[in-house]
């Protein structure tokens, strides 16, 4: 497989084969030195080859990163080949710790010699390319072990999706959508309330004429989210963020959040100094995107919604 020419998705591809090639040669250079050994083995033994004591198997799994059930395996494995044996704890009788047998030890005393010529091998190899592996490996290890690689391609694919979405004013087309999105995430937790109706029937007429605004996100010609700017009578609050809704369909694409930061926007423009949204604590993503696009949460305020238990301001 040409690796170079697939380029850097190949990577666990490429490991492996690595891994493989590197492995072959392992398990000569055993035979070259008459260690009976495989390479599969090596972390075991050569972490009991530097304790004082037995260790149990999870220690041992632990100590080489590897799985209870991998490390079961090989420790059978050695057992087979008499490299090791199990010894109950003097503490606690149930546990079962991993000893080198005597004919352990002697291999863990005769292979010294294996060891430095591998090291100064592996390192002249080093000193013989641009880039150093170890460190490199490292450093990815590093990374991996602070965000995995598959919460890394979710990132990826969210932002990918993201830039596709389209944010655009509303238009008398999109009154049916704005209505059933609206309706079916109230419906999956709550009921539908008479102040939901009157913005839901007649949006153009409760929201825009009063001077307020929409935003519809779409993609591909499909209403993907809505969100709603209401103009209020209050002295502090301009506007209030309502009616956000986001289809099914296209939960985890970052619409709320796109949305959310549109809206804002758009009441920047109009002039506000603050935004006012109520909500309800049950709705846990809902009221995470809002103290992610700044609100904090505010108490005293009369609200015609029973669902209502949180009240949020932004200040701009």
């Amino acid at each position: 497989m040409d690796f170079d020419k697939i380029g850097e998705m190949a990577l666990g591809s490429r490991l492996r084969a690595l891994s493989d090639l590197v492995t072959d040669d392992a398990e000569k250079i055993y035979e070259l030195y008459n260690i009976a050994l495989k390479p599969k083995w090596f972390p075991v033994f050569y972490f009991l080859s530097n304790q004082n004591k037995g260790k149990s198997i999870t220690s041992i799994a632990n100590a080489i990163g590897h799985s209870h059930p991998s490390a079961i395996k090989i420790v059978r494995e050695m057992h087979k080949a008499e490299l090791i044996l199990e010894q109950k704890s003097k503490t606690d009788k149930r546990i079962k710790n991993i000893v080198l047998t005597p004919k352990g030890i002697k291999i863990s005393q005769s292979i010294i010699a294996q060891y430095n010529d591998v090291e100064n091998t592996i390192k002249d190899m080093m000193y013989q390319t641009r880039h150093n592996i170890w460190l490199a490996i490292q450093e990815f290890e590093y990374l991996l072990n602070e965000k995995s690689l598959l919460e890394r391609v979710k990132e990826q694919k969210k932002s990918r999706e993201s830039q596709e979405i389209e944010i655009i004013d509303y238009l008398p087309e999109h009154r049916d959508d704005f209505k059933l999105l609206n309706e079916q995430w109230i419906e999956q937790y709550f009921q539908i309330e008479k102040a939901d109706q009157k913005a839901l029937d007649n949006p153009e007429d409760y929201i825009i004429k009063r001077g307020g605004k929409i935003l519809v996100a779409i993609q591909n010609n499909t209403t993907l989210g809505v969100c709603a700017l209401l103009k209020k009578q209050d002295q502090k609050y301009e506007y209030e963020l309502a009616k956000m809704a986001v289809s099914p369909k296209a939960q985890g694409k970052g619409i709320g959040n796109l949305l959310g930061k549109s809206i804002i926007e758009k009441a920047k423009d109009l002039g506000a100094s603050y935004i006012y949204l109520e909500s309800n604590t049950i709705l846990k993503p809902a009221i995470s995107l809002y103290r992610k696009l700044g609100f904090k949460k505010v108490i005293g305020h009369h609200t015609p919604y029973e669902r209502c238990n949180i009240q949020m301001e932004l200040k701009i």
